[in-house]
C-alpha cells in the first residue's frame, strides 16, 4: 500500500490546474480500498457460492473449480454484494478522477492484483449469474450430435441428471441465441469438461480469463506512452470490479466477442493521413471483428468503424470483407438455418423482458421499432458530435458511437453488455461519458444481484429487490440515455483540447499491434 501512497501523485505539466498532491493521495487511497474492498467481497461470495446460489453445482473429487462450505445466509451476500457495488463504483470514481489530475498510479501493483483476482474468480464456481451453466449445457448437446439451435437443454435434464440438475430451470428450453463461434467454444469446453458440468464451466471461464487478461496486456502496450490513459484503461477495464464480477465471475461469453473486437480495432495499425494501410492488417481486422460477430451478433456493428477506417481505400475494405467472410459464412453454414433464424429469436426475447417496457405500456409489437428508429438516429447523432478522438486510429470513434447509441437506447439491458462500450471507451480520451457508462454499469450489476434465478432469498430484502430491478435501474439508464443525447447536442463532452491533442498522439511512440 506504500506504492499507492506514493505513485498516486500528480504529473508534472499535465494540467494548467493546481493540484494537491495530497488531494490527490487521499484518491488514491480511496480508489485502492473500495476496489480492494469490492474485489475480497466478490472473490469471498464466490468462494461459498454453494451455500447461497442455485441451482446446485456438482463439484469433481480433484478441482479446479474449488468452493469452501461456511454457513452463509444468502440475505448477507446479497447485501454484502450491493455494498460491493457501491464500493467498486466509489472506488473507480476517485481512481478516475485522480487520473484526469495527472495521477501516475501503482501500475504493477494494479496489474499484478488484477490478475490475483482474475486467477481467484476462474478457479471459483461461476456465481452472480447461472448463464455459463446454459453455455455449458449447448456445449454438451453439440458434443452429443444435437444442434444447440433446435435441442434444449431439458433433454439433458432428462437423459443425464448428474448433469441437467444444474441447468437453470428458467431457461431449460431455450435453445441457443449466440453465435455459431461460441457454440464451437462451448462445444470445446464440453469435451474437455466431460460429463461434469462444473468442469465444463471451468474452461468456460478460463478462456474468459485469458481474453480479459489479453486485453488488459493489449491497452498497456498501446497507451503506455500516456501515463493517465493507461491508468484511467487499466481502472475502466483491468481493476474494475463490476467488470471482474459480471465478465470473470458470471463466466459472460461477452467478454470474449470485446476481447476479438477491440483487438481487430487496433490490428489496422496507426493509419497518418493518406496512407493506406496493410492488405494483411485488412484482413485480419475483419477476421477478427468477423469472430466477434461469430459470437455474438451485436458486435458486428464494430464493422462500422472498419468501414469507416478504410472507405478511402477499396481494396483494403475488400479484404477486410473477406475476412470477416472467411470466418462468418463457414460457421454459420456448419450449423444451418436454425443458426441464422437465432438472430431473430433474440429481438423476440428482447421485446419480451425489456426492461423498458414498464407496466404493458408499449406493445411488443412497436417496441422493436421504435428502439430500432432511435438507435438510428442517435447513432447518426454521435457520429455527427462526437468528439474526434484518436485521429491516427480512426476506426476507433465510429465503433464507440455506433456501439454506444446501440447500448444505451436498446431495450434489452445487462450490466455484462456494456463491455462492448468500455473495451473502446478506454481508448477515447477522458470525457463526461466515462460517467455515464459507469452509472449505467453500477445500476445494472446491483440490479442483477445476487444473479439467483430463484431470486433474493429474504422475503424483506424482496421488495427493495424489485424497486432496484424495476425502479431504480430503468431509471438510471433512462437517464443515462436522455444525458448522452444532452451531451451530444450540446457538444459538452468535457474533453479539454490538450486532452484530445494527446489522445491523437498517444500512439505514435507506443503500439503493440500497429506500428
Amino acid at each position: 500500500m506504500t506504492d499507492s501512497v506514493r505513485l498516486y501523485r500528480p504529473a508534472k505539466a499535465t494540467s494548467d490546474v493546481p493540484v494537491s498532491g495530497q488531494d490527490v493521495r487521499l484518491l488514491g487511497w480511496l480508489a485502492a480500498v473500495g476496489i480492494g474492498t469490492a474485489i475480497l467481497i466478490m472473490i469471498g461470495a464466490s468462494l461459498v457460492r454453494q451455500d447461497w446460489m442455485y441451482p446446485r453445482l456438482a463439484m469433481p473429487a480433484v478441482g479446479p473449480p474449488w468452493e469452501l462450505h461456511v454457513p452463509v445466509s444468502g440475505n448477507a451476500v446479497t447485501v454484502a454484494l450491493w455494498a460491493a457495488a457501491l464500493l467498486a463504483a466509489g472506488g473507480l470514481v476517485a481512481g478516475l478522477i485522480a487520473a484526469r489530475r495527472g495521477a501516475r498510479g501503482p501500475l504493477r501493483l494494479i496489474l499484478l492484483g488484477a490478475a490475483v483476482a482474475v486467477i481467484a474468480l476462474v478457479l471459483l464456481p461461476p456465481a452472480g449469474s447461472t448463464d455459463a451453466f446454459d453455455y455449458a449445457a449447448y456445449g454438451r448437446l453439440a458434443l452429443l450430435g444435437h444442434n444447440p439451435y433446435v435441442a434444449s437443454p431439458i433433454y439433458l435434464r432428462l437423459t443425464e441428471p448428474r448433469f441437467g440438475v444444474s441447468i437453470p430451470v428458467r431457461w431449460q428450453n431455450q435453445v441457443s441465441l449466440y453465435g455459431p463461434a461460441a457454440t464451437i467454444e462451448q462445444y470445446l469446453a464440453a469435451k474437455l469438461g466431460g460429463v461434469s458440468m462444473a468442469r465444463v464451466v471451468f474452461w468456460l471461464k478460463l478462456w474468459n480469463g485469458l481474453a480479459f487478461g489479453a486485453v488488459a496486456i493489449v491497452l498497456d502496450r498501446v497507451l503506455r506512452s500516456n501515463p493517465a490513459a493507461r491508468l484511467r484503461a487499466h481502472l475502466l477495464w483491468t481493476v474494475n470490479p463490476l467488470l471482474l464480477w459480471v465478465l470473470i465471475a458470471s463466466g459472460h461469453l461477452d467478454l470474449l466477442a470485446a476481447a476479438a473486437g477491440v483487438i481487430g480495432l487496433l490490428v489496422l495499425g496507426r493509419q497518418p493521413e493518406g496512407i493506406r494501410p496493410q492488405l494483411w492488417r485488412a484482413v485480419a481486422a475483419g477476421a477478427l471483428i468477423g469472430l466477434a460477430a461469430d459470437i455474438k451478433i451485436d458486435f458486428a456493428l464494430f464493422g462500422i468503424g472498419l468501414i469507416w477506417a478504410l472507405r478511402r481505400w477499396p481494396a483494403a475494405l475488400l479484404a477486410a470483407g473477406a475476412g470477416a467472410l472467411a470466418v462468418l459464412v463457414p460457421t454459420y453454414a456448419r450449423l444451418g438455418k436454425p443458426a441464422f433464424l437465432a438472430l431473430f429469436a433474440r429481438s423476440n426475447k428482447t421485446t419480451q423482458d425489456s426492461v423498458y417496457r414498464v407496466a404493458g405500456l408499449i406493445s411488443q409489437n412497436y417496441l422493436i421499432v421504435i428502439a430500432a428508429v432511435l438507435f438510428i438516429a442517435v447513432a447518426a447523432l454521435l457520429l455527427w458530435r462526437m468528439p474526434p478522438g484518436d485521429r491516427l486510429r480512426p476506426a476507433l470513434r465510429p465503433a464507440l458511437a455506433v456501439s454506444a447509441a446501440w447500448l444505451f437506447v436498446w431495450p434489452y439491458q445487462f450490466p455484462w453488455y456494456d463491455a462492448m462500450i468500455i473495451c473502446v471507451l478506454v481508448l477515447y480520451p477522458a470525457s463526461r461519458l466515462d460517467w455515464l457508462v459507469l452509472a449505467r454499469l453500477t445500476a445494472a450489476t446491483i440490479a442483477n444481484m445476487p444473479g439467483d434465478p430463484s431470486g433474493v432469498p429474504g422475503h424483506y430484502l424482496k421488495a427493495f429487490d424489485h424497486f432496484l430491478v424495476h425502479g431504480m435501474a430503468p431509471l438510471v439508464l433512462v437517464f443515462c440515455a436522455v444525458w448522452l443525447v444532452i451531451m451530444a447536442f450540446t457538444g459538452q463532452w468535457g474533453i479539454k483540447p490538450t486532452d484530445s491533442t494527446q489522445q491523437a498522439g498517444m500512439s505514435g511512440q507506443a503500439s503493440a499491434v500497429g506500428t
